[in-house]
């Protein structure tokens, strides 16, 4: 096995270990792993970008392949750093009225295709389809465009809106009708929670993964030493910050 997977193996147990240990306590471990964390990804982040907007997307094309039109974009990007000169801050509003203009141009119409039109699409579907010339029924549930999903839809987003219709009192079927919708927003509640719960849970499940393989002597128990090492340094610091009692005089 190679030097780098090895001591890639054992710092990230060690990191995974230390983070752990926030469940027990805030600890000077927890605060070495978040710090070196916090600061790895900054200065990853830096460097990337250094790389992928410097030398891919300006240098590159510039000087190797003589595309100097690329000098409009560089210099907006450049009078963004008036920011940081008091009687030049005023210049940097064109660069940041620009990148404000070009992103809203760019994100509204996919906004509206994805987030209304599509929504539109999806309400207006047939509730009965046609196959030659007669009316047929389709009961699939795991098929989105079938007929019974089209009607679960179509009562779910009407229910929802007679939820938020306030112009008149619910009572009575508009009170049922907005008591559907509550039911429909709980269930889409739900599924986005447990979507980021089981997101979260992927993730964990990966680190416990990692965490087994790595008790494997190929790599050297890395997780027994380490859990070891930690229990024993909650340990000691428990004990350093525990408060001295001192004798009372009888």
């Amino acid at each position: 096995m190679s030097l780098e997977l090895l001591l890639g193996a054992w710092v990230a147990t060690g990191l995974t270990l230390f983070i752990f240990t926030f469940l027990y306590e805030d600890n000077p471990l927890f605060k070495l792993a978040e710090h070196l964390y916090v600061g790895i990804s900054v200065g990853y982040a830096i460097v990337k970008t250094y790389d992928t907007v410097i030398i891919r997307l300006i240098y590159e094309p510039m000087v190797k392949q003589g595309d100097w039109s690329l000098l409009i974009p560089l210099a907006i990007g450049m009078l963004m750093l008036a920011r940081y000169v008091p009687k030049a801050t005023w210049m940097s509003r064109i660069a940041f009225a620009f990148i404000v203009g070009v992103g809203s141009g760019l994100a509204i119409p996919r906004v509206v295709s994805s987030f209304i039109l599509k929504q539109v699409e999806d309400t207006v579907r047939p509730l009965a389809s046609m196959v030659q010339g007669n009316p047929t029924f389709s009961f699939s549930l795991a098929d989105p465009s079938s007929n019974l999903n089209a009607i679960i839809l179509l009562v779910g987003v009407v229910s929802v809106l007679f939820y938020f219709f306030f112009s008149i009192e619910h009572k009575g079927p508009v009170q049922v009708a907005a008591r559907t919708g509550i039911l429909f927003l709980m269930i889409a509640f739900g599924a986005a929670f447990g979507y980021t719960v089981m997101a979260r849970m992927s993730l964990l499940i990966g680190r416990l993964t990692d965490l087994i393989e790595y008790t494997e002597p190929r790599y050297g128990r890395p997780s027994l030493w380490l859990a070891a090492v930690t229990v024993l340094g909650l340990l000691l610091w428990s004990m350093k910050r525990r408060p001295q009692t001192e004798p009372t005089e009888e």
